[in-house]
């Protein structure tokens, strides 16, 4: 077999396999769109206190209160 002809065979082939590859791919944007958003609401849930958090801050501390 020349070269030429065994070249142009495995492009061909490889063509093929490519395109039918295609198929089973799965959508790449809409997994780093999910993953993206995940990332932001645990973000968000770490940086903003929560509501016991903020009731326990206002609260007055027994060893904090000194009569005068």
């Amino acid at each position: 077999m020349h070269a030429d002809v065994h070249h142009l065979l495995h492009t061909v082939t490889s063509a093929e396999l490519h395109s039918r590859a295609a198929e089973f791919r799965l959508p790449r944007a809409s997994l780093r769109t999910r993953v993206g958003w995940t990332l932001v609401e645990v973000g968000l849930r770490l940086t903003t206190p929560s509501r016991e958090a903020t009731t326990t801050a206002n609260a007055p501390h027994a060893a904090a209160f000194h009569p005068a």
